[in-house]
């Protein structure tokens, strides 16, 4: 991996920690939590990463709260 690939994935893994962060407080603000929210390690452990996002499985109850939350 040349020098460039590997800032450009790095750079794709901190914009993908960012976003993780930003959906955990949206979400925070409309009272929903999601446990499991985080980076896919094997998505990130690649040689030039392309980050997934974990949303993770949740109950009825926070899927209906994340479903009235996008209405």
């Amino acid at each position: 991996m040349t020098a460039r690939q590997a800032a450009h994935s790095a750079d794709c893994v901190e914009e993908a920690e960012e976003i993780v962060k930003e959906l955990r407080t949206a979400l925070k603000s409309a009272g929903i939590t999601l446990p499991s929210l985080r980076l896919d390690a094997a998505s990130v452990a690649r040689e030039a990463p392309c980050p997934l996002i974990e949303l993770g499985r949740c109950n009825v109850e926070t899927a209906a709260r994340i479903a009235a939350a996008l209405r």
